[in-house]
């Protein structure tokens, strides 16, 4: 009931206003845009009849110039195209406005998730002390990467902002004006964006959604359960940085790049401050009060602008002293106004968001390397006696005397000192280090702190491995096993109170896994971890390296956290979040507000409200062993197919990835021109499944593995286990949303491929069969019938890129048969990625 009244609302303040607005769209001047909302609509057309008459998108574009425009040229064709591409990008951010927009009628208070109903029901089951005691050491943190899966430009972002406000209201004048100056504003970035664009761009997400988000929702839990009766802690919702941290794979992150990002995120946390703080002197003006609060203005004005010291403490402290004279002599009066200042700057201190620093583990050993050839000569060592050697050095290493890469980890390892004297010690407190796979891979870290000469009371870092292949997740125990044994490392982590965060990655996991034996191997590895560090004395945090699409581990992620059984230490919900899923799950303060929401309620409701759903019993999980292991085979055997790479290069957009300035970062490890399946990033390889409406990635050898359990006639067990768990149902509502966004027929072409045709064959097959058989599971007629809202986004987000993705389709045709002009369709498929990947946006 609740389903179909959302639906019809959101066919009312959604698909209804988009068609209203995008007609006015069709009458904008444009410069020579004109007509191109006229002949948009026969383009659609002309693909949607086309592609079920199995025609190429080749035939569908010519077809579309023959009937509807008298152009001859190609020059003129693949401008109008061109025009096209542009008109459709601006269609999905007024799409995607008019869905901001409608969030908060379509979202209620009191929805599942949210804290009012979690509240709700403790009251009901009578569980509202253990809830407080669950709320006193629970935490949430995000973490935001400078990942590439969106990028606006911050013009382009900002009329976005204002075109949401004016939708809202319902001001048509705005509204057209909006639409005007968006027809006239550049898309593209020029050039690639820095590390620190990346960081600038993120920081005003901080400062003008998150710095009120996060303090209203602090407010609001402190409020709903009561200060009274228990402490809400500060660090219950926290935010992490990778822009300007993360140098894996990214030559343009340099030390000096890391100390500046850190100056950013100290000053921008202090400019929130001072505009705060001139709100609150406008209401309290009284005598004592105000004097206070001048004073503390002109040491945030002295912190801002001319660099002088201000800690947290300093702060607090100006603070605490206003609040006492205000309650002494002036009734509380405004007193909620100065707690909600106080409750901000407990939260995000001096460093408003956590810069993590992180660095792959072949090159860290690189260094290594460098500096034991440095201190001990040409000596002969294994890689363990290095860094055991390279610990007890006593003399401080000189990073001048090295270069490149060396340098310039030495500098950042001797830097955080300093940045964590200016920012606090939250500003910077941890070292992640990507593809880890033994020991050595994180006491090389530690031997860094030793050699550019920390001793070891002073090293206030932790120091988190990153488990991300099939063979790094099987070897996570072994690892985790050797470090918590090691004499030094146990001495460290006793000093950093005994808890130890490991890092997950869900995104190259799949990549090289499949879905389901990536997602089961993570659940595996943290149940391993879980019991290995508690036996252990060790309080273990996971960290998920999730990206947007269920491909790269994102989806609905509520109830993939809320499906977490009590096998796997559920002491903090910390995940990554990128590029659209920032814009689109986390981008306005409602949806940031209900988003957080949903992470901490399902992180309590795991531990408070028991479900047998949560837990697997030994059947299940038996099962879901004997469907991982079909499923990686069959996945195995596609990787292995040696038209699986040739496949991605020449018929996908994968080349272009590293074209469009969107990132900083190179599409891709590794200098060298050949293309190998392990240097693909694992965006660019989900990116590329989806441009072409496959989604390889979020289903392939997941049906396949279900058909094998039908024909062994116990398809009814796998009936039981998704009705019996959480867990494996939520797997298969993320897969069936990845099918939703596929669409055969836009390839159908391929079929007759000499080279590829048989390599399509095999992808399309494994898609029906996941489809038809998934469908039989849930007992659904259509995939995502569950979720009315996201099924119907979606299409209409197909519909707006169906004539982009022909376009697209057309140009890599034209790419492949070496006809026209190569560089003119290389740049078409170029800039229709943009559309693409931002109107894929609710992808998780």
């Amino acid at each position: 009931m609740i389903h179909d009244q959302r639906a019809e609302k959101f066919r009312q303040i959604v698909e209804n206003k988009f068609q209203i607005y995008n007609s006015l769209f069709m009458s904008l001047p444009y410069d020579k845009m004109t007509n191109i909302g006229m002949l948009l609509p026969f383009l659609y057309e002309e693909s949607k009849n086309g592609y079920e008459a199995g025609k190429t998108p080749e035939e569908i574009v010519e077809d579309f110039f023959k009937s509807h425009t008298d152009l001859q040229s190609e020059e003129q064709k693949t401008e109008l195209l061109f025009k096209i591409i542009q008109y459709i990008e601006r269609q999905v951010v007024l799409f995607d406005s008019i869905e901001d927009a409608a969030f908060p009628s379509l979202h209620s208070e009191s929805d599942s998730g949210t804290v009012t109903n979690l509240f709700e029901r403790s009251l009901q089951d009578h569980k509202l002390e253990k809830v407080r005691e669950k709320l006193k050491d629970f935490t949430v943190k995000v973490v935001f990467t400078a990942h590439p899966t969106q990028f606006y430009p911050s013009s382009v972002q900002r009329i976005i902002q204002d075109l949401r406000t004016a939708i809202t209201t319902d001001s048509v004048t705005n509204i057209d004006t909006l639409l005007q100056q968006l027809g006239k504003t550049p898309f593209v970035n020029k050039q690639k964006p820095t590390p620190i664009d990346e960081a600038l761009s993120i920081i005003s997400y901080l400062r003008y959604v998150y710095y009120d988000t996060i303090g209203e929702l602090f407010t609001k839990i402190r409020k709903t359960f009561g200060s009274d009766h228990f402490h809400l802690h500060q660090d219950i919702i926290q935010l992490g940085f990778w822009p300007g941290g993360d140098r894996d794979g990214n030559p343009f992150v340099t030390a000096d790049v890391t100390k500046r990002v850190s100056e950013e995120l100290r000053s921008a946390i202090l400019k929130s401050y001072y505009s705060h703080l001139k709100f609150i002197r406008r209401r309290l003006s009284f005598r004592g009060v105000s004097e206070v609060l001048q004073q503390l203005n002109d040491e945030l004005y002295g912190a801002i602008f001319n660099n002088e010291q201000i800690t947290t403490e300093d702060i607090l402290k100006k603070a605490n002293e206003a609040e006492k004279i205000l309650v002494e002599h002036h009734n509380s009066l405004f007193l909620e106004l100065l707690l909600n200042f106080r409750d901000r700057v407990k939260i995000f201190g001096t460093h408003f968001a956590t810069l993590d620093i992180r660095q792959d583990s072949r090159i860290h050993q690189q260094v290594i390397n460098e500096v034991y050839a440095k201190v001990y000569g040409a000596e002969e060592a294994s890689n363990e006696a290095k860094f055991k050697r390279l610990i007890e050095v006593s003399d401080k290493v000189n990073a001048d005397d090295f270069e490149g890469i060396v340098k310039d980890t030495l500098l950042t390892v001797s830097q955080i000192t300093g940045i964590q004297q200016s920012n606090g010690l939250r500003g910077m407190n941890r070292y992640i280090i990507s593809n880890s796979d033994a020991v050595k891979d994180v006491m090389n870290v530690y031997a860094f702190f030793k050699v550019c000469g920390y001793k070891d009371e002073e090293i206030d870092m932790d120091i988190v491995p990153l488990f991300e292949t099939m063979e790094g997740l099987a070897n996570a125990e072994n690892v985790m096993n050797e470090l918590y044994q090691n004499p030094i490392y146990k001495k460290h982590l006793a000093k950093r109170g005994n808890q130890q965060t490991i890092m997950l990655g869900f995104s190259d996991g799949t990549k090289d896994g499949g879905y389901l034996k990536a997602n089961w191997e993570i659940y595996k590895a943290k149940e391993t971890l879980t019991k290995l560090s508690e036996e252990s004395g060790i309080k273990v945090v996971f960290f998920d390296g999730r990206g947007g699409p269920p491909a790269r581990g994102g989806g609905k992620t509520h109830d993939f956290y809320a499906s977490q059984g009590n096998t796997i230490a559920n002491n903090k919900i910390e995940l990554t979040i990128q590029g659209q899923t920032i814009t689109s799950i986390f981008g306005n303060k409602e949806q940031a507000k209900y988003n957080f929401e949903q992470l901490l309620t399902a992180g309590v409701e795991n531990d408070v409200f028991k479900n047998s759903k949560k837990d697997l019993t030994g059947k299940e999980r038996k099962l879901i062993i004997e469907l991982a292991d079909i499923s990686y085979k069959k996945y195995s055997d596609l990787k292995a197919h040696p038209m699986f790479v040739p496949y991605l290069r020449e018929m996908s957009t994968l080349e272009y990835y590293g074209k469009t300035n969107i990132g900083s970062r190179p599409s891709k490890r590794g200098g060298d021109s050949e293309l190998r399946f392990e240097d693909l990033r694992a965006i660019p390889f989900v990116g590329s499944w989806s441009q072409l409406k496959q989604n390889v990635p979020g289903f392939f050898g997941f049906g396949f593995a279900m058909e094998e359990m039908k024909k062994q006639g116990r398809f009814e067990e796998v009936r039981d286990l998704y009705k019996g768990s959480d867990f494996f149902k939520t797997l298969v509502l993320n897969s069936m949303m990845s099918m939703n966004k596929s669409y055969f027929p836009l390839t159908y072409y391929i079929k007759s491929n000499p080279k590829f045709g048989a390599f399509w064959n095999v992808l399309f097959e494994e898609y029906n069969l996941s489809k038809d058989i998934m469908l039989e599971l849930t007992g659904f007629k259509m995939l995502q019938e569950e979720d009315p809202l996201s099924r119907k986004s979606v299409k209409i987000r197909e519909k707006i890129v169906l004539p982009l993705l022909s376009i697209q389709q057309y140009a890599l045709m034209k790419i492949q048969k070496r006809e026209g002009n190569k560089e003119a369709y290389e740049k078409l498929v170029t800039r229709s990625l943009f559309g693409n990947i931002n109107a894929s946006r609710n992808s998780a």
